[in-house]
């Protein structure tokens, strides 16, 4: 069965994308990129991986134009292992002709941080979307999401994975994430690519999410930034 972390990187015929998804070992995924979330299951008989998955924005910044015009679909795959990889096709009725290809493949995470301890009250488990803005003065900013679980983290967006580890009790939280890059940035995340980056960060949050200041050392130099987290789906 499937179960950890993955990057996958899907094509189609109007471009390729990449991403992060937590498989569990129950027969559920959780995952996203920079711009929508993927939540869904499968099941694996036969060697054959069957996935039903809904795709949903939680990225409606104005400058940011989805691949497709369409929210809130529902897509199904089939695939197989191909070594330590899932190679799956599939597609969905509200993209008639629109063929999907995605490859799965495992992140090592055998590094990341023990759990923290989550109090009675502490945050609850789930997937999130987490937006990002720099502090300091300095532009940009970044999306994607991020699991919590049992005082543990696992996320990403189109090009970095992020796992660390959280404490939570009375409504703050802190931790620290190992955010590094899963597929070559290009120039498109300057001051993180091609770095492995601590971060350590500290917070609030409530039911439908949280926010914390956190403060990352790329390389040589300390940055700033702000992350508010909203809860996408129960875990």
């Amino acid at each position: 069965m499937l179960q950890g972390l993955y990057k996958f990187s899907f094509r189609t015929v109007r471009g390729t994308g990449c991403g992060v998804m937590f498989a569990t070992a129950s027969g559920k995924f959780y995952g996203g990129n920079s711009g929508s979330s993927f939540i869904g299951s499968y099941t694996e008989e036969g060697g054959i991986i069957s996935s039903e998955v809904k795709m949903t924005r939680h990225n409606h910044d104005p400058d940011y134009v989805p691949m497709f015009p369409v929210d809130n679909i529902v897509m199904t795959f089939k695939g197989t292992h191909k070594g330590d990889e899932v190679h799956f096709e599939g597609g969905t009725s509200a993209l008639p002709g629109i063929v999907f290809t995605a490859i799965l493949t495992p992140i090592n995470d055998k590094d990341a941080p023990a759990p923290g301890r989550v109090g009675p009250d502490g945050i609850g488990n789930g997937l999130y979307s987490i937006h990002i803005r720099m502090l300091d003065g300095l532009d940009g900013g970044n999306t994607g999401v991020m699991m919590l679980h049992d005082g543990r983290i696992w996320g990403g967006d189109a090009y970095f994975d992020y796992i660390g580890a959280y404490t939570a009790a009375n409504g703050r939280w802190k931790g620290e994430i190992v955010n590094r890059e899963h597929t070559p940035s290009l120039g498109e995340r300057p001051l993180f690519g091609r770095h492995e980056v601590g971060i350590g960060f500290s917070g609030t949050y409530d039911s439908e999410g949280a926010e914390a200041e956190a403060t990352a050392l790329a390389g040589k130099r300390s940055v700033r930034f702000k992350a508010v987290l909203k809860k996408l789906v129960e875990a």
